[in-house]
């Protein structure tokens, strides 16, 4: 039995690779059907921000992997109401539908997981 996975992108898309990277791992992991899910904190809520212009910043638009993810049966997608609060974003401003949850919330969905990844 596989066991699960739950990664948690932390870096906004246009600071390093870290945002890539973990877009890439949960769409592997959803290739090969792994239990995953994935959590987006603290400066990784503006991944999920529409509208974002990479191109301005020289940088490569996550936009299309981020909608892949469901096509790759990554469906457990979720995001920290304070993280998203704080920088000045509600669930209407976001490229994909996402679970928000407050703090007690996200304590308990990292200990469902076997595993966890941060990036």
């Amino acid at each position: 039995m596989a066991k699960s996975l739950l990664i948690i992108s932390r870096q906004a898309p246009w600071n390093g690779p870290s945002a890539r990277e973990a877009l890439d791992i949960a769409l592997a992991g959803g290739a090969f059907d792994l239990p995953l899910g994935m959590v987006f904190l603290d400066d990784g809520v503006f991944q999920l921000a529409n509208g974002q212009q990479p191109a301005a910043l020289q940088q490569k638009n996550l936009g299309a992997n981020l909608q892949a993810l469901p096509m790759f049966g990554v469906d457990a997608l979720f995001a920290c109401g304070h993280s998203l609060a704080s920088r000045g974003l509600a669930a209407g401003d976001l490229a994909l539908p996402v679970q928000v949850l407050d703090d007690a919330a996200l304590t308990g969905l990292i200990a469902q997981y076997d595993q966890v990844v941060t990036l």
